[in-house]
């Protein structure tokens, strides 16, 4: 409503000062006069030299008419002059006033019409993030609202109870309350299997210096988990995290061995003493076979992983690839494996070419297990600049930076990656 006012004020104030302007007459100029005294100067020198005998009277006659009739043809020129002086006048005086008043009116009607004149000011330090997208953060007080309500309805509302502890935890900035503690033992009861509940309650163990009982719990949800749970990502990471802290060993998972057959010894050796390009070739060749044996036993998960490091060794990265992606629909692939199956994605990439969708995928559940892992960090940040999302790319790259050491050889091209992107 103000800069409405505002406008309204300029463009009444331009009017008054017009005003004056427009009530000034613009001087005559009038050409007809002056050429009908010159033309009357000559008459009279003609009548003097006619007086004196210098003239015959037929030269002063025809000298006479000859005046005349230039007077007469001045006239009409004069008429027709006007008339287009008075349009050009009118032209000259109106159209300055007119403009001025027009300016600040089509300034005002684009305002009204595209501006948003109700958005408040934003302060410049907010800015550089004004296009950035948001993340997307959970309504913790939301979600205790709505705990509580529907709490002070069922006292032993089960996923109330776990919703409070949650929020009471996330209001807590991470840490289990003893009244978050208090809901969800009182959920667990109703729900013994719930990942939430579970989750939280190994959280309180670890706080509470209790490491092993928190890995024996998260262990245990770990197994009786889904494959495609969407938390067992975080899950494994915080059972490796508080692992780590606690200088606990974790036992390592055992891969189920493949029904395929592989070299004896003797083969090995044998294949060993071959020539380079002989051995290479052997080595396809059994590979090949290999790949021919699992599609008669697709469901074979350690025969694909076995196949893809195979792949791999040869430099057949997209085959090497796929056959992670086999392996993985059988059972998700741990941390590890997920950094060769990203790897073999990126290795298919030309020189400045963008992760595919299928790697940003490998990618980021990489980056979900391993958040500090370099090859993740730098692609999915080639993939964040590439889609337009550069304050994503500047926050991965400069996590990257203050990782690798002094000597890195990639540091100065990521430097100027990051300051090539706004950085």
């Amino acid at each position: 409503m103000l800069e409405f006012l505002l406008a309204l004020l300029t463009t009444a104030t331009v009017a008054a000062l017009l005003w004056p302007l427009l009530r000034m007459r613009l001087p005559a100029r009038d050409r007809l006069s002056g050429e009908l005294a010159i033309y009357r100067d000559q008459l009279a020198e003609l009548e003097r030299e006619r007086d004196a005998g210098r003239l015959k009277p037929a030269e002063a006659a025809a000298a006479r008419t000859e005046i005349e009739r230039r007077m007469l043809a001045a006239g009409d020129a004069a008429a027709t002059t006007v008339k287009a002086r008075t349009a050009t006048d009118a032209v000259q005086k109106w159209l300055p006033p007119a403009l001025s008043l027009f300016v600040p009116l089509l300034a005002l009607g684009l305002y009204l019409q595209t501006g948003r004149p109700g958005l408040p000011a934003a302060p410049f330090a907010d800015r550089g993030t004004e296009h950035a997208p948001a993340p997307q953060q959970l309504d913790v007080a939301g979600l205790l609202k709505e705990a509580r309500a529907r709490l002070a309805q069922d006292p032993n509302d089960a996923d109330a109870l776990a919703a409070l502890g949650e929020g009471l935890t996330l209001e807590a900035g991470g840490t289990v309350t003893q009244p978050a503690l208090d809901a969800l033992r009182r959920a667990l009861q109703a729900r013994p299997d719930d990942a939430r509940i579970l989750y939280y309650l190994g959280l309180h163990e670890a706080q509470s210096g209790d490491s092993k009982a928190a890995i024996a719990r998260w262990r245990d949800l770990e197994a009786k988990s889904p494959p495609d749970a969407p938390y067992l990502g975080l899950l494994r990471a915080e059972i490796a995290r508080v692992a780590k802290a606690a200088g606990i060993e974790l036992p390592q998972t055992q891969t189920p061995q493949s029904t395929m057959p592989t070299p004896s010894r003797e083969q090995q050796e044998a294949m060993a003493q071959l020539p380079p390009e002989q051995r290479q070739q052997a080595i396809r060749t059994m590979v090949e076979g290999l790949a021919a044996r699992l599609a008669d036993a697709p469901q074979d998960r350690a025969g694909w992983l076995r196949l893809a490091n195979a792949w791999k060794v040869l430099g057949e990265n997209a085959n090497a690839a796929d056959a992670y992606g086999r392996a993985d629909t059988l059972a998700p692939v741990d941390a590890r494996i997920l950094a060769d199956w990203a790897e073999a994605h990126v290795r298919q990439l030309a020189p400045g070419a963008v992760p595919s969708p299928q790697a940003v995928a490998v990618l980021e559940r990489l980056e979900k297990a391993e958040p500090r892992n370099a090859l993740a960090l730098f692609y999915l940040g080639v993939a964040a600049e590439a889609a337009g999302n550069k304050p994503a790319a500047l926050q991965r790259w400069k996590t990257l930076l203050a990782l690798l050491p002094a000597d890195a050889p990639i540091r100065g091209m990521l430097e100027e990656r990051i300051k090539a992107a706004g950085g």
